[in-house]
């Protein structure tokens, strides 16, 4: 309970003024695509240099919650992830705020994303020795094992076809064997010097949702996006409370499913929601509602993202091993100050830690605060003509992908990519998918040659890979996953054959 006895440090004046401006800054921040999480902090470090290192990490744990939380509000209006852990924000969200329902879509992420963050900051608090010593456990073979299982929730994901999604995810994963090869150093794909570094995730993610709508947008003119989106709905905040609890399986099957993956370090909070998003669906028996403006799908989606950030920074304060890539700036930001994160950090330095971890417990709330009080104006922005949006956006994915490097070249890359997939979209294709391999492609590759390289030199690929109960746990779920997956289509195709069947008899009647 000594985290009680530092509770107060939080609320003197300097410092809660400051755990304001890094949530407000955050949302902001995060409502603009192509301002990460990542980017989000590295931007605020130099302003923490002349701060004590308390303050300077309340404010950097304030922008990292709030970032996180503010994607959703354009993924759901613009369908346009603020950063990758909303993109499963997009699948509901989107499609809620074209029915005119984009305040209580943004009401249901912000006071999910607060639930889920409350839990991920509390097993920070009282299980932090406990889950350090989990997530040492994972090694290369584990972390193979689990992209591997991201890869099989590609198939049913945003897709009216398991193949048109499996095809997608493997265009994904090709694009990102392009560049150099990490751990080799090989070239690989490289037919313009734009993509010798590879294809950065966030331009790829702009230009994958955003251009598409762009191009929709100037083909309909002047006309606005849609006809059912000249008002919009007010929506109780009470009312919006007791949806997110009715919702409990999704918001619990979003939170734990959150916090689990934000404690594996290396793998980040990328992959949460979309995770959370198809456990949801796949527990759901309103699962063919997923993907026409179903609330769990934006509770589960933003209960994940949330919930990953506590956990995600277990592994940074106890062992100094940054769990994502935000955490690593974190760990820059306490270097800085002459604090070297470890398992005596608490002991040593107790006083900034506590009080580092409770602005996050509290910044989640606040979080939520102004969520909720910009989520009603944020709505009308459904309301603006195309040909004003279009232009908006277009400049807002043109300013996202070039401040990702500083380089035109992400920017050509965005357009190029954002093209394709218009077209893409025309046969029924999805960008989720695409970009879910886009992202789990370097994490099974480079820890699939990790593996290799270990156990050349200690056993055979077979036993390393294929052995140990951590990884016998995980092929299982890898292959349930699967199984369910082709069970569920084959259901659905036989549904709907038999729907097609009844029809035509009615129609001959």
């Amino acid at each position: 309970m000594e985290f009680i006895y530092y509770f107060g440090d939080v609320f003197t004046p300097f410092n809660f003024m400051l755990l304001l401006l890094g949530t407000v800054g955050g949302l902001i921040l995060g409502a603009t695509p192509g301002l990460s999480p990542t980017m989000a902090v590295a931007l605020l470090i130099p302003f923490t240099f002349r701060l004590e290192p308390a303050s300077g990490l309340i404010l950097l744990g304030a922008a990292y919650t709030s970032t996180v939380a503010g994607g959703a509000v354009s993924a759901i209006l613009l369908k346009i992830p603020g950063a990758p852990a909303n993109i499963a924000t997009t699948l509901d969200g989107h499609t809620m705020a074209k029915k005119g329902e984009g305040a209580r879509a943004l009401q249901l992420s912000f006071i999910a994303s607060a639930v889920g963050g409350v839990f991920g900051v509390l097993l920070l608090i009282f299980l932090t020795p406990l889950l350090a010593q989990w997530a040492l456990a994972f090694g290369p073979s584990h972390l193979f094992w689990l992209a591997i299982l991201g890869v099989t929730i590609i198939g049913s994901l945003d897709s009216s076809s398991v193949v048109k999604g499996l095809l997608s995810g493997c265009i994904g994963l090709w694009l990102a064997t392009i560049g150099f090869d990490d751990i080799m150093g090989a070239q690989r794909f490289i037919f313009h010097s734009s993509v010798s570094g590879g294809i950065n995730v966030i331009p790829a993610l702009i230009g994958l949702f955003a251009i598409p709508q762009v191009i929709t947008m100037f083909a309909k003119g002047r006309a606005r996006l849609d006809a059912e989106v000249l008002s919009v709905e007010k929506h109780p905040i009470s009312k919006a409370f007791r949806e997110v609890f009715n919702r409990f399986r999704a918001l619990s099957i979003g939170t734990i499913t959150g916090s689990i993956i934000g404690l594996i370090p290396g793998v980040g909070g990328q992959i949460a929601g979309l995770v959370a998003y198809d456990q949801a669906k796949k527990m759901s028996p309103e699962r063919g509602k997923f993907g026409t403006g179903h609330s769990e799908g934006v509770i589960a989606a933003e209960s994940a993202n949330n919930a990953m950030v506590g956990p995600s920074l277990v592994p940074l304060l106890t062992l100094s091993i940054p769990g994502s890539p935000t955490a690593a700036v974190l760990l820059g930001g306490l270097l800085i100050h002459g604090i070297f994160p470890g398992s005596d950090l608490f002991d040593n330095y107790p006083e900034v830690a506590w009080t580092f971890i409770n602005s996050m417990l509290i910044g989640q709330i606040l979080m939520c605060i102004f969520g909720l009080y910009i989520a009603g104006l944020a709505a009308r922005v459904a309301q603006v003509p195309n040909n004003v949006m279009a232009a908006v956006v277009l400049g807002l994915a043109v300013f996202g992908s070039y401040s990702v490097q500083n380089s035109m070249g992400d920017v050509y890359i965005m357009m190029a990519l954002g093209t394709g997939m218009f077209f893409l979209e025309r046969f029924g294709f999805s960008a989720a998918p695409l970009v879910l391999g886009l992202i789990l492609g370097p994490i099974a590759e480079a820890n699939f040659i990790q593996g290799s390289m270990i156990a050349n030199a200690t056993s055979s690929i077979g036993s390393y890979f294929f052995t140990g109960p951590l990884n016998l746990l995980l092929i299982g779920i890898v292959v349930a996953s699967v199984a369910y997956s082709g069970w569920m289509e084959l259901r659905s195709r036989r549904y709907t054959t038999k729907d097609d069947a009844v029809a035509k008899e009615e129609a001959l009647s």
